[in-house]
């Protein structure tokens, strides 16, 4: 180790920032969030700086006690202009410690790559060799480590006191805080239910035995309501990986795909409880009495859902159980089909000129196609996005020819949308129906109705396998 990591703490400390660019904007940035008093030395400072104005004061080069009481002073020369040596040479003889940008060998410390989910704080350096792959390395934890952190770092230090108090052994309270960060009291904060998660704290430490492990009562089953998207893996949330991988056991249906399964604990139990149409693997009141059953055992119970669990999804349906019966949950949205779909087919459901408002809606009801309010769907420069229709696709195509849609209306479908295999058919409201059946699709599919469908010409992007498109009529 070339170089020692150390954290500072430069609250009211005076840090001196020579430079007039984008560079040295950025260092009085941070170092005004760490509350440090800064100085900028730049006699033609760049317009950046004025968005900056009040985090810093302007300081004289002319003075001869231009660096006094700087702790640190950041050069921040611009490209091709050499660091001033006779400036550097000031600012440590006035005592500072002093970083030229890009000059490490002239550097008493170097600038790491900075994770900041204060309190808690990742910072990563390459020892000035290759910043570069510093920050791409912070860019790989950015999705790791997801702001929630901070507030569970937050959460325990707000609990430490009382805990010494409690606790007088080290290793017992290493034994403690171990049981809270893997159990029900993290997994409240970082669900954002800061208050529980405070209350459920204080119960935790005021029942702690001394070797650290507790008597509280608190429920170990909770159940996580995540959205897996319309199938491409890396629309998942930061969050919904992190349940993922906490799950003891995984309840999922057909339209997750197994790349995302994949994503899932190793050691998780899987449990199929897939639906198609008028075949379920398991009927929605038995996979609420599942969830409920395998909570109660005392259970991380992952219910992994395609799309967004509140759009189509009966994500309502299944926490009113969970509800019911007092078991904590969480909900994780995830992108919705026809967000996902349209977007990896190149149609955008809103635009000034085509569409200002978009609808949602299903097109198949428990015993069959579902009566419509047609007058609310039938409106100008609307995007209509209709789910699970592509069964019911020649009534629901008639349905909207009868209720006065002009028959030349633009119409996409896409089956499998966002993944390898995904397949568009165009057409319109006349003919799409026959261009369907041409195309043998079989589902999961996105209806998107709309003048809105026209611009995929022009905007679609997404390249799938070869061989899977169909053309635009």
């Amino acid at each position: 180790m070339d170089r020692l990591p150390l954290f500072l703490d430069l609250k009211n400390r005076r840090v001196g920032v020579i430079g007039r660019g984008s560079l040295a904007a950025r260092r009085v940035e941070a170092l005004f969030s760490a509350g440090a008093d800064v100085r900028l030395f730049a006699s033609d400072a760049s317009a950046e700086f004025a968005v900056l104005a009040g985090r810093f004061h302007f300081g004289d080069l002319a003075d001869p006690q231009a660096f006094e009481d700087c702790a640190l002073c950041y050069f921040a020369p611009e490209e091709g202009e050499e660091p001033d040596a006779a400036l550097i040479a000031r600012a440590r003889a006035a005592g500072a410690l002093v970083n030229v940008a890009d000059h490490p060998q002239i550097s008493d410390f170097i600038v790491p790559s900075v994770l900041d989910r204060s309190p808690l704080v990742v910072a990563i350096s390459t020892g000035g060799d290759a910043p570069l792959l510093g920050r791409m390395l912070k860019a790989r934890l950015e999705t790791l480590i997801p702001a929630a952190y901070g507030r569970l770092a937050q959460l325990a230090g707000e609990g430490r006191a009382a805990l010494a108090d409690k606790l007088t052994d080290h290793r017992a309270r290493l034994r403690f805080w171990e049981r809270i960060f893997d159990g029900p009291v993290a997994e409240m904060a970082l669900a954002g239910d800061e208050g529980m998660a405070q209350a459920a704290l204080a119960m935790e430490i005021a029942a702690c035995r001394p070797d650290g492990s507790s008597d509280a009562d608190l429920p170990r089953g909770e159940v996580y309501l995540v959205g897996a998207g319309p199938g491409d893996p890396d629309l998942l949330t930061f969050r919904a990986f992190r349940l993922m991988q906490k799950a003891d056991v995984v309840l999922y249906d057909r339209l997750v795909e197994p790349s995302i399964m994949d994503r899932v604990r190793r050691d998780a139990e899987r449990i199929y409880v897939g639906k198609r149409r008028s075949n379920h693997a398991l009927p929605q009141e038995e996979i609420s009495d599942l969830m409920v059953r395998l909570a109660l055992e005392g259970k991380r119970v992952l219910r992994l859902k395609g799309g967004d669990p509140f759009i189509f999804g009966r994500g309502g349906e299944e926490i009113e159980k969970l509800a019911e019966h007092r078991i904590p949950f969480q909900v994780c949205p995830g992108v919705t089909a026809a967000a996902g779909c349209s977007a990896y087919a190149g149609i955008p459901l809103t635009h000034r000129d085509y569409a200002q408002s978009c609808v949602f809606v299903t097109g198949h009801g428990k015993d069959g196609p579902i009566d419509l309010d047609w007058s609310t769907l039938l409106r100008p420069k609307q995007t209509v996005a209709v789910y699970m229709g592509l069964a019911h696709l020649d009534f629901l195509m008639q349905e909207f020819l009868r209720h006065g849609a002009d028959g030349a209306l633009p119409v996409a479908i896409i089956e499998n949308g966002t993944r390898a295999n995904q397949i568009t058919v165009t057409g319109t409201v006349a003919t799409i129906a026959a261009k369907a059946v041409a195309a043998g699709l079989r589902g999961p599919t996105i209806i998107i109705v709309g003048e809105v469908v026209a611009l995929r010409d022009t905007l679609n992007w997404y390249t799938p396998r070869e061989g899977s498109e169909h053309g635009h009529e």
